[in-house]
């Protein structure tokens, strides 16, 4: 059973091929905003092109753009090798690798948004249980709100310096922790955006 993991959902670009569940080729880099051009060659040089059996990829939250290349990407490769598609969150894979290191109660998760915003999640047992919903929060007002002495994630950093307290571990998702999160219930192959557009239709800015 080969599973290919997509995740291009923050800025690193991770992707990785694990047969019954050990990695057998891995590509993580951080790459800022070129998921659109590196993605596809990062899977061709998995071995066997990344052919899997399945595919889960990262539908968010996160960048607004690289959850919808991966998803899209990932959908393409499922219809056209015609296997299982699912998705996992961000957050929950940040919090099942912190878990494996730190044991925090509550394990806070941020991940960089957008507007001055924070996505961010809580989570217990070792990062695989959540205990809130996912949502974004300026930084401002998040920093009043948490006051867990050590933040993970990729927006870790922006929320302790804001709160001017704490320890923040940068941690981005990495494909091959799959296995860690293997045994939580997959999500339907569905961007979360974790808040609304930026952008509005005619109509909508012409709403009352």
């Amino acid at each position: 059973m080969r599973l290919l993991v997509i995740d291009t959902a923050t800025q690193a670009l991770s992707v990785a091929l694990l047969e019954d569940g050990a990695p057998i080729g891995r590509f993580h880099e951080i790459v800022g905003r070129g998921h659109a051009e590196a993605l596809l060659p990062a899977i061709a040089a998995l071995p066997e092109g990344g052919r899997a059996d399945a595919i889960a990829v990262d539908v968010g939250p996160g960048s607004f753009t690289g959850v919808r290349i991966g998803v899209a990407a990932a959908r393409a490769l499922a219809l056209a090798w015609n296997i299982p598609l699912h998705g996992y969150s961000a957050p929950s894979m940040i919090a099942a690798r912190a878990g494996q290191a730190h044991d925090e109660v509550p394990l806070i998760v941020t991940i960089t948004g957008g507007h001055g915003e924070l996505f961010w999640q809580s989570f217990e047992k070792g990062g695989l249980i959540s205990t809130s919903d996912i949502a974004s929060t300026p930084i401002t007002l998040l920093a009043e709100r948490i006051d867990a002495a050590t933040i993970f994630g990729t927006g870790a950093e922006a929320l302790v310096t804001a709160r001017g307290a704490g320890a923040a571990i940068s941690l981005y998702p990495d494909a091959s922790d799959y296995p860690l999160i293997a045994d939580l219930p997959p999500l339907p192959p569905i961007p979360i955006y974790g808040r609304g557009a930026d952008a509005k239709t005619m109509a909508e800015r012409a709403a009352p």
